[in-house]
């Protein structure tokens, strides 16, 4: 069955203009995103991606190139017409962006207020949105009363008010432990496959595009460097910059070799689908040596062993060390002589 094109951007190029003349953010971006999928977009701090994003709904205008969304050039509509056009076209962000003083209901109804809806029905769909991110008991509550992760689900709720179909979401868990991240990218995801909503996601974390995206896009001083499916681009990156995000210490000029520690790691009962593993090396920057692995899945679960062999840096050492306690993976110190 063929994709539909929900949104093309075609060489799109923006330059800012500073006190040391013109800086340019992006040049030459030309990309498609297919109705019903979740994209990524990733690079690091000062590659264009926030910028990107702010180009979709033009809250920032490109200097050149177009952004057609849903069928419609965005930067061809009168005022009127874009402003109709960014109800359908929902972002969230880092920093949540809530109105401190409204309710979790108040902030959702925001929207919908500003649309012309009577309260009666914004209050409707706000109840009907809480459900659906799973808050429905903080209707009445403050944001200063709600976690990170609830703040974020408010204003998940807040970008859906309007039914949108694209929701942006610019580095939306980066000020989230990762627990509570999981938490929000299954969401998003469930969203996705329940509402139909095409998502983009913005961010830095090569494990966030990972676990959620289906194709993603590398951003790199200004361009698309890379552009495929996140399987193919985990495989065989094809670029530096692709390498840099899935290996960061290696730029930090940090000694990544193997080292002769050892560590046998315990897999009683997590399930055999989680790449510990891979999860473990992306998220700490740093490669290990697997010695030995004698596991199987049982009634769905992961039983059994493996040992790795660590990296050289001490540093690099003590994040493993630090991510397996967070995960709960029980693990022990081992010498050559199990081998």
């Amino acid at each position: 069955m063929e994709q539909k094109e929900i949104i093309r951007i075609e060489g799109l190029t923006k330059r800012f203009s500073g006190k040391n003349g013109e800086v340019l953010a992006l040049e030459d971006i030309s990309l498609s995103v297919n109705e019903g999928e979740i994209f990524g977009i990733i690079g690091l701090s000062g590659a264009g991606k926030s910028t990107l994003v702010r180009c979709i709904n033009l809250l920032e205008r490109p200097t050149a190139g177009r952004v057609t969304v849903n069928g419609q050039e965005l930067s061809s509509l009168s005022d009127k017409a874009l402003r109709l056009a960014r109800r359908g076209i929902g972002m969230i962000f880092q920093q949540f962006n809530l109105l401190m003083q409204s309710t979790a209901l108040e902030n959702i109804c925001f929207p919908l207020m500003l649309a012309g809806v009577g309260r009666k029905d914004a209050e409707k769909r706000a109840l009907e949105l809480l459900e659906i991110v799973g808050l429905s008991d903080k209707k009445n509550a403050y944001p200063a009363q709600l976690s990170g992760g609830q703040k974020q689900r408010i204003a998940i709720a807040r970008a859906l008010a309007n039914e949108p179909k694209v929701l942006l979401c610019d580095e939306a868990t980066s000020a989230l432990d990762p627990t509570t991240t999981r938490s929000i990218l299954s969401l998003l995801k469930e969203i996705n496959e329940r509402l139909g909503i095409t998502i983009i996601v913005i961010t830095h974390e090569m494990r966030v595009v990972e676990e959620i995206c289906s194709r993603v896009a590398i951003l790199d001083a200004s361009h698309v460097v890379e552009l495929g499916k996140v399987q193919e681009i985990f495989r065989k990156p094809k670029t530096a910059a692709a390498r840099r995000l899935l290996f960061p210490g290696k730029e930090s000029g940090e000694a990544v070799g193997v080292g002769e520690r050892m560590i046998r790691i315990v897999f009683d009962g997590m399930t055999p689908f989680e790449p510990v593993i891979a999860n473990m090396v992306l998220a700490c920057g740093a490669p290990v040596n697997i010695m030995f692995a004698n596991t199987r899945a049982i009634e769905g679960k992961t039983i059994g062993q493996m040992i790795v062999q660590l990296p050289e840096s001490k540093e690099a050492v003590s994040r493993i060390e630090a991510y397996l306690n967070t995960q709960n993976i029980s693990f022990e110190e081992v010498t050559e002589d199990v081998l």
